[in-house]
């Protein structure tokens, strides 16, 4: 037997007691935008550097102004460096009364067609994704006592809160973590069966709004008609962002957005991407972006704006008949291209500027910012990747775009210079940032075996 070959059965061997690894980190509650959980992210920041230690790698708790990184480096070995970047942190549960169970008591759920999958928050986003490829170099430490190449692991603790102290971490330690390339599992594969390399992202852009009228709440038999309504001014500059054909209406927003290149086009349409299906899925039947552009193209290659969270006013139980006296929402815009995030942000607030009454007030908070990024797949590296991943799933890996946005990686491009490889094994039905997320048990193991057979791949 290969050491590859001895390595991928003893990642198969030893499939429970990662699991149980796993689970640990789980059950840690590390909800990084919620400062009732600070001591909690950083238990998990510290556990997560003393697994990293336990397999060989000088790993440290790094403290920022915010939640801690973790960072890990096993330098010995020939072949080029990589960097691998995770997150630990996760989003917050609500609303809790959606779980079918605790969201922080992992379980694996076994389907009646026997199917198993995992079942808590963070299993798919990212701790059994950043776990797939920790796992992978637990197994090659204990076949080989070495890993195939130099490997440097970089752990965020404020990926899902606005990445805000990232760039200064990665300023201030470029030389520690420069590598030949980087490597991020915080994407999705193309279907059940078939793996995926992202190679493009959207952009991000942020913002809350909060609207203010009069000085408290009022009755609005008293005083309805004649006082300003923060509600209804809102919903009209929330409705102004979109004209009748679903194009963004803010001033010189697609800006750098050109049409799809006809190559990339072409690409995506050999794709066995069912519209119908995907939106059938979530219990819809018509699309809401631009009119005559495809789904696909409306979710990877066109920009967005969405509202993600609005409210004003009595929201509890019953009926309570107030105007209220301030109402907020948080929008958040994908950007695709060379769409500029910090145009975008000013091109938004003078678009709610403009429709703000005499005797209303607005205020803005930013919500984080990045550029959309591409690579050019012909490089060895993305070749390599396919190849491997080929081997494992017994299909073709398919090279995909992605809607999402991690501005970690537009980062470790600009500052770091390298090009970077997005292999995960989520899938679109994983539910994340929603009640009742999931990892299919076979993402995680076959993902395991995927990893360490793109490490071999890129030692050549």
């Amino acid at each position: 037997m290969s050491d590859l070959d001895k390595v991928l059965a003893t990642i198969d061997a030893d499939l429970d007691a990662a699991l149980e690894r796993l689970f640990a980190t789980l059950r840690l509650k590390s909800i990084s935008t919620d400062p009732a959980f600070a001591a909690e992210t950083r238990a998990c920041a510290e556990w997560h550097a003393a697994d990293l230690a336990a397999i060989g790698f000088d790993a440290s708790v790094r403290d920022t102004a915010g939640h801690p990184m973790v960072v890990g480096h096993h330098r010995a070995g020939d072949g080029p460096s990589v960097l691998f970047y995770g997150h630990y942190d996760v989003q917050p549960v609500d609303p809790i009364e959606l779980w079918d169970n605790d969201p922080f008591a992992p379980k694996i759920v076994t389907r009646p067609d026997g199917t198993r999958m995992l079942v808590g928050r963070g299993t798919a986003d990212d701790k059994g994704q950043l776990m797939t490829f920790v796992e992978a170099c637990r197994a090659w430490k204990k076949v080989t006592g070495a890993l195939p190449v130099p490997v440097t692991v970089l752990l965020e603790g404020e990926e899902e809160s606005g990445g805000v102290n990232l760039p200064p971490f990665l300023d201030a330690n470029l030389e520690e973590l420069r590598a030949d390339t980087a490597l991020i599992c915080d994407t999705n594969m193309w279907d059940a069966a078939t793996p995926a390399i992202t190679t493009s992202l959207r952009g991000l852009c942020g913002e809350e709004i909060i609207v203010r009228a009069a000085d408290r709440d009022l009755h609005s038999g008293f005083y309805g008609s004649a006082a300003a309504n923060p509600n209804h001014v809102l919903a009209k500059i929330l409705a102004d962002l979109h004209d009748a054909d679903g194009r963004v209406t803010l001033a010189g927003f697609y800006d750098g957005v050109p049409e799809l290149p006809a190559a990339l086009r072409d690409s995506w349409a050999k794709l066995d991407f069912d519209a119908d299906a995907f939106l059938g899925e979530v219990g819809l039947s018509v699309p809401a972006g631009e009119t005559g552009r495809s789904v696909l193209e409306q979710t990877w290659s066109r920009p967005t704006a969405e509202v993600n969270g609005m409210g004003g006013g009595y929201q509890g139980a019953g009926f309570k008949t107030v105007i209220p006296a301030e109402a907020h929402a948080k929008v958040s815009f994908r950007l695709v291209f060379d769409q500029d995030p910090h145009k975008v942000r000013d091109a938004f607030r003078a678009h709610v500027r403009a429709r703000i009454p005499a005797d209303c007030t607005v205020e803005f908070h930013q919500h984080g910012s990045g550029t959309a990024v591409a690579f050019d797949t012909s490089g060895p590296v993305f070749q390599k990747t396919q190849g491997a991943l080929t081997a494992e799933w017994g299909k073709d890996a398919a090279f995909v775009g992605g809607g999402g946005s991690i501005p970690v990686t537009t980062l470790i491009k600009q500052k770091l210079g390298v090009d970077v490889v997005m292999v995960g094994f989520g899938l679109a039905d994983d539910r994340i940032h929603s009640p009742n997320e999931k990892y299919e048990l076979t993402s995680f193991h076959k993902g395991i075996r995927s990893w360490a057979r793109i490490l071999a791949a890129l030692a050549g």
